[in-house]
């Protein structure tokens, strides 16, 4: 399985993995699978505040974090958080709200 753990403070608080496995664990399970995810206006406006994750190197160094601290606390590789910072990778929402929540950034997640 392609799973990826998401901590905060140290300690495990997400784990994020692939679409067809999370349906695959549900009908293992025997529940009801969700119907599809639709994007809707208020991620959208998430996704707007995020915004200011465009100097995400920038946020990180004025905290005074260093690249492995922070990749490690939002449970990804120093060395994939050193492509987002260079814009060389886009993260997933997820992510996206991990970071914005270690860096105090405004709108980190959906308030509806």
């Amino acid at each position: 399985m392609d799973i990826q753990i998401i901590s905060r403070d140290g300690a495990p608080e997400y784990a994020v993995l692939p679409w067809e496995q999370y349906q695959a664990l549900l009908k293992a399970a025997g529940q009801q699978q969700p119907p599809s995810v639709v994007s809707s206006p208020a991620q959208s406006t998430v996704d707007q505040d995020l915004r200011p994750l465009a100097d995400l190197r920038g946020l990180r160094e004025a905290k005074g974090l260093a690249i492995e601290v922070l990749a490690r606390t939002v449970g990804i590789s120093p060395s994939y958080l050193g492509l987002i910072e260079s814009s060389e990778r886009q993260p997933d929402a997820a992510i996206r709200r991990s970071l914005a929540w270690e860096l105090g950034v405004a709108g980190w997640r959906d308030e509806s």
